[in-house]
């Protein structure tokens, strides 16, 4: 469903100028090795920015790495994974890459999330990654992967892929996740493992297209279509939801005690066989990361997060599902 992260990278400078209330929003004129990086994620080690992707390495590994010095000149610097871990072939056989990695600096490490599935289908699953450095240089440099941390199977109305981890202002970790089905989920995260939380087991709903009401059964109206594929297979797949359903790639921005939830609405990746429509945003302030105040729809790249910060209203635990 990769929509996704297809943020162009002047949306990740934006996030970046966003979060930094002290910087004026900057365009950056990218050279090197910036082709193909599909569902971009940036973290700074040192004097460093490490941009992480979907998508195979020149040495066939998973989540290629990007380097800079000064967010301008791109170079590969390393992968996550030299393969896919077992136990994702385990879970999903016909997986061939994994999607949508998000990293964040957490206490004394990096912790990028990830997701692996199929396409167009929600038997999904999102797994963590951590090392204590970026520096591929560092004697500490060790990718070490944690396993599952959360799934979605064909009998849930959510999916679990598009991670994305936010911390609130007491420093607790949440997980954001969602593509069509009934939309954007968060889960609370223990804060030493950053595993789901056992104490807090709700699966609180940010966004959807539609109430779960008025939602089709799952499938209806959907036809086999034609996509090219990551990889640069052609690919036709069946079964997908319909696109009602079409939101997903959630991101969180804190800003200014508020939270700022982006998504991507509408379609992408159907090929020639059937029109694709602009990717959009929906945002929305809301003074706690598990409920997001309803805004207006808006073009990703062309609008930033301007509602004013006036409180969401909404009771988290009325949000629960």
């Amino acid at each position: 469903m990769q929509a996704g992260k297809l943020f162009a990278w002047t949306c990740v400078t934006l996030a970046l100028a966003i979060s930094a209330p002290a910087q004026q929003p900057k365009a950056y004129r990218l050279s090197g090795d910036v082709a193909g990086t599909h569902d971009p994620s940036i973290a700074r080690d040192g004097n460093t920015w490490y941009v992480f992707a979907t998508g195979k390495t020149p040495q066939g590994g998973e989540f290629a790495v990007r380097c800079s010095d000064d967010l301008e000149h791109w170079r590969l610097c390393g992968q996550v994974f030299a393969d896919i871990p077992q136990w994702v072939r385990v879970k999903s056989p016909g997986t061939k890459e994994l999607w949508a990695p998000d990293v964040h600096r957490v206490r004394d490490g990096f912790r990028p999330y990830y997701s692996y599935s199929l396409f167009g289908k929600n038997t999904s699953g999102i797994g963590l990654a951590i090392n204590q450095t970026l520096d591929p240089k560092s004697p500490n440099y060790k990718w070490v992967d944690k396993g599952l941390v959360l799934e979605s199977k064909a009998t849930d109305r959510f999916n679990a892929i598009d991670p994305n981890f936010v911390q609130d202002a007491e420093g607790h970790g949440w997980l954001a996740f969602g593509s069509f089905w009934d939309g954007i989920k968060m889960r609370r995260l223990d804060d030493t493992t950053g595993m789901l939380s056992t104490s807090d087991t709700r699966i609180y709903s940010l966004a959807r297209r539609s109430h779960a009401s008025e939602t089709r059964p799952l499938n209806s109206a959907s036809t086999a279509v034609s996509r090219q594929s990551t990889a640069g297979l052609n690919e036709t797949i069946t079964g997908l939801p319909p696109d009602s359903e079409a939101i997903e790639a959630p991101f969180i921005v804190p800003h200014a005690g508020y939270y700022y939830l982006f998504t991507s609405w509408d379609l992408c990746c159907r090929g020639t066989h059937r029109p694709t429509t602009p990717s959009s945003a929906a945002r929305g302030p809301s003074r706690a990361p598990t409920s997001t105040r309803p805004a207006s729809r808006s073009r990703m790249v062309a609008a930033p997060p301007s509602c004013p910060p006036t409180p969401a209203g909404l009771d988290p635990a009325a949000r629960a599902s």
